[in-house]
């Protein structure tokens, strides 16, 4: 399996994750092209300190259990962002308030978004 397709693999599997810890505003991005770092960012929204915790213990198991791996480095535990380093990919959960501050998506605007193959959201919602 090539470097991009794992990457794309650990990042399908974190954001299934994170969506059925009902993350929200879920979005992966290729920066491979633009950092030597690491290959990929997902990005996710929380309502609440409590549900980022939740949404990080629920990618690190998944990645775990499916994958083999655990992070490279987390920081911020709690708070309003939190960040799991993986390596290939980077998990960023976020308060929305951090979300707009920090504003990722408009930083890395220029970069392909992946399709995370999550199903849609509910027209009820």
């Amino acid at each position: 399996m090539s470097e991009i397709a794992e990457s794309t693999q650990l990042l399908r599997t974190a954001a299934k994750a994170a969506d059925e810890k009902l993350g929200t505003d879920i979005i992966g991005l290729d920066v491979s092209s633009t950092l030597y770092i690491t290959d990929a960012f997902l990005i996710v929204s929380a309502d609440n300190e409590r549900q980022i915790g939740a949404i990080i213990d629920s990618v690190e198991e998944a990645i775990q259990r499916e994958h083999g791996r655990t992070p490279l480095r987390r920081e911020g535990r709690g708070g309003d962002w939190v960040l799991l380093d993986f390596g290939e990919i980077v998990v960023h959960v976020f308060s929305a308030e951090q979300r707009e501050y920090y504003a990722l998506e408009r930083l890395w605007k220029d970069v392909p978004v992946i399709d995370l193959q999550l199903p849609a959201p509910d027209a009820d919602e």
